[in-house]
């Protein structure tokens, strides 16, 4: 995949780790499928997905941080250039993928304390998407984090019983319902439409 792809100047942004460009198609594509389905029986259009802006957390996905090295002095540069568009651009929505790039994130916006790569454990990130979700404001960049991989697991199991989800389907559903009421209450500060 390209470093980036779409429309900057697009309300809604995914941020992705080089190293993992099937999340597009695993995890995006059923979640964006749940929110056309909701959105469209509730206001009867749907998302132009056409332009949806999609970038690389950084352009080389040899510079991903491991657990040895969590965050070289490379990834610093990328976060600050990230930043630049960020605050140029002001998106409403910018979704993430994972533990990488949901701390290459917090780390935009200066979110402290800077957590390690084992503590961004899936229950983790579930709790912050919730938290991003309760906290949606159409007036900042609301950040939500979304799983990178979902797997029938035991560790799965565990962490999503917190949150009442059972199998993978009910996960991208209810993730996609969540985000699909945020756009609906918002609908009209949102130029996303097909016209």
């Amino acid at each position: 995949m390209k470093n980036e792809s779409g429309e900057r100047s697009y309300p809604i942004w995914l941020l992705l780790n080089p190293k993992h460009p099937v999340v597009l198609r695993s995890i995006w594509t059923p979640i964006l499928d749940e929110i056309q389905d909701k959105v469209y029986r509730k206001i009867e259009t749907r998302i132009d997905t056409t332009n949806i802006f999609i970038r690389n957390t950084i352009d080389d996905s040899g510079k991903v941080p491991n657990t040895l090295n969590w965050w070289a002095a490379e990834v610093a540069k990328e976060i600050e250039l990230f930043r630049e568009s960020i605050l140029e651009y002001k998106p409403k929505i910018l979704i993430s993928f994972g533990a990488f790039p949901f701390e290459f994130v917090r780390r935009i916006f200066n979110i402290k304390p800077e957590k390690g790569p084992k503590y961004w454990s899936n229950s983790n990130l579930n709790s912050e998407f919730e938290r991003a979700i309760e906290n949606f404001d159409i007036n900042q960049t609301n950040r939500i984090p979304i799983l990178r991989q979902v797997s029938v697991s035991s560790k799965f199991e565990e962490d999503h019983r917190l949150s009442n989800l059972t199998d993978i389907s009910n996960y991208f559903r209810n993730v996609g319902a969540k985000i699909a009421d945020k756009i609906i209450e918002n609908k009209d500060s949102l130029n996303i439409w097909i016209e």
